[in-house]
């Protein structure tokens, strides 16, 4: 949730155009005097309104077919009724200034889950004022789920402050936080009811704070400590000892070898493993793994894993693969990069039944016969990643069609032998399929798209690079895969205007699209976009015919865009801007990098998009480094990053520089 209000520099002037546009959504106006009806007139007061009648378990009704936060939004500023009923079902809350916690939180009695990760003044100093109010002792001790990532400014002291007020935390995160430590660590173990903690990337936290969370949080179920270097077998083997209720444990990147794994695979009830990129873990240390662990359902051993396996070697009882067997209830594994071979894959098919995901992406060795083997015993499959498997031929993906009925998502890039016959095995069998990857395939064509339209239920789809398809084969998509809410079409350079018609015609749910570097798309192409009202992710690098009238349309239609990415797209004036910033309040990210506008439509965008965060604002050669002065000063509360040219780094003042970076933003400079 924001709260901040956008504070401008008393040299800063900021224009909002009188509505150039034609509103597509607005209010009926009053009727004038002379056409009310003769026992009324202006003065005649009004009978109550008619939402005055319904009942808070109506309105509760109305608010929980309100998917979309904007709309929420909309429904708790209307009326105090309503703000009321908000109320009541909110159990969380995302803050940006922390001075408005208190009254916030007093106002909304059910908020169980605090996120302060946005909130970049949150020190030490700053909570003891939070923890200071009257009301402070019973919010406080509602709260149960707390994140705290990338909060520089928070320690050991904060960290203390906040538990022994909390006292009845489950969940805490404080990933991205490098300056934590063992210090740090140990605040944290004094939350005894602790279930979950995320770790990730507190580079400083050592075996000695993970033996005091070991000790301190022994209710711990779930545990992340992914990128905590300085983390060793030995506080592995303590963390086995003490937290016998983990059900979820990632160690990826540590530098763990075989002895952590055997004191892993002794939690009994560890349902998910993930090891990603755990180089000094061996065979022997994933042979612990297979003979114990009784409840794992999901293994992570993605990258710099080398799995050797050889025909020869199946009846000897240490090799790895053999070790499955003893995996009864595993349902996703993950060996993403690894070197396998199609006995590898044969001896999973025979012992690895209820098998439901299976990443293969990158991986060497991966061939037409191996995937033949492993499907033929694994057909409750629901998610295959092929990525960069540049062996297989349609004849896997008939194989794959004909046993795994159920695929829900396949993955398939740079897959470059696939022609259109692997999508129409795909389309007659597999109707089930919600998520497809076919980026850079380049056999994939206008007939293999009408074939894959039969799977009607798709939900997300990646063309990106596939330079065989054109309108036509989008036109088929969009007019039979009405659910699709994801779109990559990077690089497609034969789509065009008319697919997009198609496109805002049939797929009225997609809220992400990449139309990146398709030169063929003008203004038109983003007025029918303009009808795609879910759209919140618009990526239109490098379209040359977009122009500021296209934008104008697109952002009046457009209003819950979150994420848009314009680089290079050198014809957009400012009238295109202006429209961003009286229509797109909801945006977060923009990339204006390239573009061609002016100090006045910079100003006017930073100023007036109160939820932007995240700006990239390299090569704008039309404004002046007093633009950029202005601009920045009229967002520093509420920017996270920001990216700028090198050059700017002497040209900008250090007032401007040290306000930026001491609100907790990070510039870029590139």
């Amino acid at each position: 949730m924001q709260v901040s209000a956008t504070k401008f520099p008393p040299s800063t002037v900021i224009f909002i155009p009188e509505n150039p546009l034609r509103r597509r959504h607005h209010s009926t106006p009053p009727l004038p005097p002379e056409l009310l009806p003769q026992h009324m007139d202006s003065s005649t007061p009004t009978s109550p309104s008619i939402l005055t009648l319904l009942t808070d378990d109506l309105l509760l009704k109305i608010l929980s077919q309100l998917p979309h936060e904007s709309d929420r939004k909309s429904f708790r500023s209307t009326c105090k009724a309503f703000y009321r009923v908000d109320s009541l079902l909110r159990t969380h809350i995302r803050v940006l200034r922390p001075e408005f916690l208190p009254s916030l939180l007093s106002k909304l009695p059910h908020i169980a889950s605090l996120d302060l990760s946005v909130c970049p003044s949150i020190d030490d100093a700053a909570l003891p004022l939070l923890l200071s109010s009257s009301a402070a002792p019973i919010w406080a001790r509602r709260i149960k789920r707390l994140k705290l990532s990338r909060c520089p400014g928070l320690r050991f002291q904060g960290l203390e402050t906040l538990v022994r007020n909390c006292v009845n935390l489950e969940s805490v995160d404080v990933s991205y936080s490098s300056g934590f430590g063992d210090l740090e660590a140990a605040a944290l173990s004094a939350a005894a009811g602790l279930r979950e903690l995320c770790l990730d990337k507190c580079l400083n936290i050592g075996d000695v704070g993970l033996a005091k969370i070991a000790v301190g949080c022994p209710k711990l179920e779930r545990l992340s400590l992914k990128w905590c270097f300085e983390i060793t077998d030995i506080g592995v083997e303590l963390l086995s000892k003490k937290c016998d209720q983990l059900k979820h444990l990632d160690i990826s990147y540590l530098k763990v070898t075989s002895e952590s794994l055997r004191w892993i695979s002794r939690m009994w009830r560890l349902e998910i493993l993930q090891m990603v990129g755990c180089g000094l873990v061996d065979d022997k240390g994933l042979q612990y793994i297979g003979k114990g662990c009784p409840s794992l359902q999901v293994l992570d051993i993605s990258r710099h894993l080398e799995v050797t396996v050889d025909l020869k070697y199946q009846d000897i009882p240490i090799t790895f693969v053999n070790e499955f067997k003893g995996l009864k209830k595993l349902k996703v594994l993950r060996v993403d990069g690894a070197r396998v071979s199609d006995a590898t894959l044969k001896i999973i098919s025979e012992n690895c039944k209820f098998l439901t995901e299976i990443w293969l992406g990158k991986c060497r060795g991966v061939t037409d016969a191996g995937i033949m083997q492993l499907v033929s015993g694994c057909g409750n499959l629901k998610v295959i990643n092929l990525t960069c498997c540049g062996d297989l031929s349609d004849s896997a993906i008939l194989a794959i069609s004909d046993s795994c009925r159920d695929l829900l998502c396949l993955k398939l890039e740079c897959c470059n032998l696939l022609s259109q016959r692997s999508l129409d095995y795909l389309g007659s069998r597999c109707f089930l399929l919600e998520e497809v990857d076919l980026t850079d395939c380049p056999g994939i064509n206008d007939i293999g798209l009408n074939y894959l339209s039969k799977c009607s239920g798709l939900v997300s789809m990646k063309l990106g690079l596939c330079t065989n398809i054109s309108d036509k084969g989008l036109s088929s998509i969009a007019s039979n895969c009405r659910k699709i809410r994801e779109l990559d079409l990077y690089r497609c350079t034969e789509i065009g205007d008319d697919g997009l018609a198609a496109l805002s015609c049939g797929c009225k749910k997609l809220q992400k699209l990449i139309l990146s570097y398709c030169d063929k798309v003008t203004d038109r192409g983003m007025e029918c976009l303009s009808y795609l009202e879910e759209l919140s992710d618009l990526e239109l690098r490098g379209l040359p015919n977009i122009t500021g009238t296209g934008l104008r349309k697109l952002a009046a239609g457009c209003r819950r865009l979150a994420e848009l990415d314009l680089k290079n797209c050198e014809n957009i004036d400012d009238s295109g801007f202006w429209a961003l910033a009286y229509y797109s309040r909801n945006l977060q990210q923009v990339n204006f990098s390239g573009c061609a506008i002016s100090d006045v439509g910079l100003c006017m965008v930073m100023g007036n998009l109160t939820r932007l965060q995240d700006a990239k604002l390299v090569n704008l050669t039309n404004v002046s480094v007093s633009g950029f002065e202005l601009a920045l000063r009229a967002c520093c509360t509420r920017l996270k990053k920001v990216k700028l040219l090198a050059t700017f780094r002497r040209l900008l003042s250090a007032e401007v520089i040290e306000a930026l970076e001491s609100k907790g933003c990070r510039i870029r400079w590139d």
